[in-house]
C-alpha cells in the first residue's frame, strides 16, 4: 500500500487545541476547505479518560502547555505536532520543544501559511519515521555483525584457522544447513562450537 502524499490532506483527522476563538475559526475554515476532519481538544482530559481521537496531526496552542496529565499527552498519539506560538520567551519555547513539533504557526493566525505548515509537518514526520527505520536496521545489522565476528573468532580458536578460512567454513555450513550466516553464528556462540548438519 502506497503512503499518502504529504500534499494531499483530504480525509485526514486533526486534533485542534486553540484558545482564541478567532484563531480557531480561521483554522476550522481552512481545514474545511482542505477536507480535514477536526476534533476539538478538551483541556479537562484526565488520566484514564476514554479518548478515541487518533489524529493524523495536532495543532496545539502554546497556552495549553505544559501538558500535565498522561491523558493529555496520550491524546497526541504519534501524530506530528504543529505548535501555535504566541510568545517567543525561552521558557515558552522550551515547553514547545518538549512536544518535538514538526512545524509551527505564529499567532494571531492568518489563513496563509496553514497549508504549508500542514504539508511540512506531514513530510517531516514521514522523513523522521523513515530515518528511525533506517537506524533500527543499521542497529540490527551491527548486532548481527558482532555475532558473526564472535562466531568467526570461536571457529578460528577451535579449528586453528585463519579468519578468511573460518568465515568460509561458517558460510559453507550455513548453506548446507539452509540457515543464514547470522543464525548459524548465533548457534556457534551459544554452543561454543560449530553445529553439524542433521542427517
Amino acid at each position: 500500500m502506497s503512503k499518502p502524499s504529504s500534499f494531499s490532506l483530504r480525509g485526514r483527522k486533526a486534533l485542534v487545541a486553540i484558545k482564541d476563538e478567532r484563531d480557531a475559526t480561521i483554522v476550522r475554515r481552512q481545514f474545511e476547505r482542505l477536507g480535514i476532519d477536526i476534533a476539538i481538544w478538551e483541556p479537562s482530559w484526565e488520566p484514564g479518560a476514554n479518548i478515541d481521537c487518533r489524529p493524523d496531526v495536532t495543532l496545539i496552542d502554546d497556552e495549553f502547555l505544559p501538558l500535565t496529565s498522561a491523558a493529555q499527552r496520550a491524546a497526541l498519539g504519534r501524530s506530528p505536532v504543529i505548535a501555535l506560538l504566541g510568545t517567543e520567551t525561552p521558557s515558552r519555547l522550551k515547553l514547545v520543544l518538549d512536544l518535538d513539533p514538526a512545524s509551527f504557526l505564529v499567532k494571531p493566525l492568518r489563513s496563509a501559511g496553514i497549508y504549508a505548515a500542514l504539508v511540512l509537518a506531514f513530510e517531516r514526520s514521514e522523513r523522521t519515521n523513515e530515518l528511525k527505520q533506517q537506524v533500527l536496521k543499521l542497529e540490527q545489522r551491527l548486532r548481527s555483525r558482532r555475532i558473526v565476528l564472535a562466531a568467526v573468532l570461536q571457529v578460528m580458536h577451535t579449528h586453528a584457522l585463519a579468519e578468511p578460512a573460518a568465515f568460509a567454513l561458517i558460510r559453507r555450513s550455513a548453506m548446507e544447513q539452509r540457515k543464514t550466516i547470522e543464525e548459524l553464528s548465533a548457534e556457534i556462540t551459544a554452543k561454543g562450537s560449530l553445529p553439524r548438519a542433521a542427517g
